[in-house]
């Protein structure tokens, strides 16, 4: 028996997971971008040399997408670590496995920046920012031997690499999910386009003891205080001011780990909708955050929150859809996903604090992240915050920006400090545009 080859491990799809390579390619990437800003130049070499040593000790990244007879599922992915590259394309392009060695994440750099992109059936926004915290450190280690000599090659203690499926270890038979999403249509932001693959990005930098005041005096947490921005300067630049028929819904993705005490690197969030229609003329933003914040306040109750993870996992564990060859499953996801994309205007995130280990936190200026676009989604947002600051990132292929600048704007007229930086411009506060960034 000996020099007999290891059989390589494989594991299911998590019920988020299964979604995203029936409906990804190039046209809808299905990644996600966070990204690390250093103090100094990134050196490539070290920078690969991290991506090996950290990789071998994620086996959720080290992973391989595979279509079995009735579902996909991940192999383990034996090929050597995928190179890392200066960054030459825009965020979010569509990871194309045969040319990455069959790895569902790729590490890019630009200057002082090291960029992480992540393929979104194998983990969210949690599992891979602990990635790239680790990833950051190691490269460090490398890049400083001298000043972190007491630091060792080894993950930080604390981490967790479970590969628990907490949907389905908290999903309930029986329970009442009859109705966990609406199907009503949604405005769908149209324009201009810019050319295809091409993304702005724009990052808003704001004190984060100010955004809690601000956020507190409207009665709402800061990431609902962001939420209701974001609706209001779609409701004023996109609408006009105007009533509409359809809502504006902004998608809110909510991490359910602190909900179940879960651990998991795989996906474990569901998705609950800001809702704003409006029906007269001219609705204050005072008005239109009070609706926003209220429908996020109604949707993140424990109750809530359990019936759409139930009423998700149920349509997986449906008796019935199990035999059916993948193939059709495809078809009827495909069906039904393009069906409702339609029912939602945007997408805001919120990746949560970085926090960084004391050693290693004179070498990182910042932390953000940013979404790819989805099909009907032509603008998104993403937020990050570390070390005292909050940055918004938001992403869209529309030519024109005016719904960025109300966004911005709007926050700075209650008294909270920004910084704007796109990859077209540098501003010292929203909206004054100034030399070009080096994004």
């Amino acid at each position: 028996m000996a020099g007999r080859r290891k059989q390589p491990a494989w594991a299911k799809l998590d019920n988020t997971a299964l979604l995203f390579p029936v409906i990804s390619g190039e046209g809808m990437s299905s990644t996600y971008r966070i990204c690390a800003t250093l103090t100094e130049p990134v050196q490539r070499e070290l920078l690969q040399e991290a991506e090996e040593k950290v990789l071998a000790q994620f086996l959720t990244f080290r992973m391989r997408l595979k279509m079995g007879f009735f579902w996909y599922y991940f192999e383990e992915n034996d090929r050597k670590a995928p190179e890392v590259r200066e960054e030459n394309d825009f965020p979010g392009a569509y990871i194309n496995k045969s040319r990455n060695n069959h790895y569902m994440f790729r590490v890019t750099y630009y200057r002082c920046r090291i960029n992480l992109e992540v393929f979104h059936a194998l983990t969210d926004g949690y599992g891979g920012l602990i990635f790239l915290k680790e990833l950051v450190y190691q490269y460090l280690r490398l890049a400083h031997p001298k000043e972190l000599a007491e630091e060792k090659d080894r993950l930080s203690t604390g981490i967790f690499l479970d590969q628990e499926d907490s949907y389905l270890k908290n999903f309930k038979r029986g329970a009442d999910h009859a109705v966990a999403y609406g199907s009503r249509k949604a405005v769908v932001l149209k324009g201009e386009m810019r050319p295809k693959g091409e993304v702005e990005v724009i990052h808003g930098y704001f004190p984060i003891e100010q955004l809690k005041a601000a956020s507190k005096a409207h009665g709402a947490t800061i990431n609902q205080y962001l939420v209701g921005n974001f609706v209001y300067a779609m409701y004023r630049e996109y609408l006009k001011g105007a009533p509409s028929k359809l809502p504006i819904s902004c998608c809110v993705p909510v991490d359910l780990r602190k909900l179940y005490d879960s651990h998991t690197m795989k996906n474990f969030f569901v998705i609950i909708s800001a809702k704003f229609q409006p029906e007269k003329e001219e609705y204050s933003r005072d008005e239109v955050l009070g609706f926003v914040i209220e429908s996020l306040k109604k949707q993140q109750t424990k109750e809530n929150l359990e019936n759409i993870l139930s009423y998700n996992v149920s349509n997986e564990q449906n008796k019935f859809l199990r035999p059916i060859p993948v193939f059709l499953k495809n078809i009827a996801i495909r069906q039904v996903y393009n069906a409702s994309a339609n029912t939602a205007t945007a997408t805001m995130t919120n990746v949560g604090n970085v926090e960084l280990r004391e050693p290693y936190r004179p070498y990182v200026e910042h932390f953000y992240a940013m979404l790819a676009m989805s099909k009907g989604q032509n603008m998104k947002g993403a937020i990050c915050s570390y070390n005292g600051t909050l940055i918004v990132t938001l992403t869209s292929c529309l030519a024109d920006m005016s719904i960025q600048k109300r966004f911005f704007q709007s926050i700075t007229q209650d008294g909270v400090e920004a910084v704007v930086e796109t990859n077209e411009y540098r501003a010292s506060q929203a909206g004054e545009e100034k030399d070009a960034a080096d994004e």
